[in-house]
């Protein structure tokens, strides 16, 4: 039935989006790249309540959906961190990122700066293994155990958006610290496979007393993101997994 095929649809979708990324990212237009990552992840989110509300459900949907996931918010984010950091440490020029394209003829690529870069595709490994394990593990099936990739895959392509458009001089000069991208690669690499519960924000139903820190996030998020623009993505990130830790607490204290 042609129902069965929709949600798949979407997830190829999600793919194409991350493709066409990858590509943008490689020529340093991570403006652009961040647009189609942020595409793929809408279609990623869909393509997961189209199923659902299909009851189309698969193991081949379930597959499908990582092997997506690996491209768009796994891949991308890696080659961003990598031009993110390539860029930190030769203090190159952030005014032309949308339109720069990766240089050629006789530069040598195997430099310094080429080793240290490649920090940042530790991020693409840390993604490929959180969603291999999510495929096994039958404990996410409503909450999520450590930070998903979609989620990750945000707080990185966020950061060229903020370096071009926030005008915030000490916001910018941060992620521009070659140390600090190193460090955000480690960190969301652990949080991605941490064991760390999670909330979805998938709702069984809608009252305030089951779903306070849901809602709770929901008027935060919106707050900040109004306040904040583009600096608000790794905000709401953190302020995830900062609510998740209290409703963690919440439940062991109430057993």
């Amino acid at each position: 039935m042609l129902k069965k095929f929709i949600p798949n649809l979407l997830t190829l979708l999600n793919l194409l989006s991350g493709t066409i990324a990858v590509y943008f990212a490689v020529k340093e237009a991570l403006v652009i790249a961040a647009g189609f990552v942020f595409l793929g992840i809408i279609f990623d989110f869909f393509d997961g309540f189209a199923a659902r509300m299909l009851k189309v459900q698969g193991e081949l949907g379930k597959q499908l959906d990582s092997l997506a996931d690996v491209v768009t918010s796994g891949v991308v984010p890696g080659i961003v961190l990598f031009q993110l950091i390539s860029k930190s440490v030769e203090n190159k020029s952030w005014e032309n990122a949308v339109n720069s394209v990766l240089k050629t003829g006789n530069e040598h690529y195997f430099t310094s700066t080429f080793f240290i870069s490649l920090i940042g595709l530790l991020f693409t490994m840390g993604a490929a293994y959180r969603l291999a394990k999510f495929n096994i593990d039958v404990r996410q099936t409503s909450s999520f155990i450590g930070l998903p990739t979609p989620a990750a895959a945000l707080v990185v392509l966020s950061l060229p958006l903020i370096l071009n458009y926030s005008g915030n001089e000490m916001v910018s000069s941060l992620i521009q610290n070659v140390w600090f991208l190193i460090g955000l690669a480690v960190l969301l690499c652990y949080l991605m496979n941490a064991e760390i519960p999670l909330f979805s924000l998938k709702f069984k139903d809608y009252s305030w007393k089951k779903n306070k820190i849901k809602y709770l996030f929901i008027i935060l998020t919106a707050i900040l993101s109004a306040i904040f623009q583009f600096i608000a993505i790794p905000l709401v990130i953190l302020l995830y997994v900062l609510l998740s830790t209290v409703e963690n607490r919440q439940l062991k204290n109430s057993y």
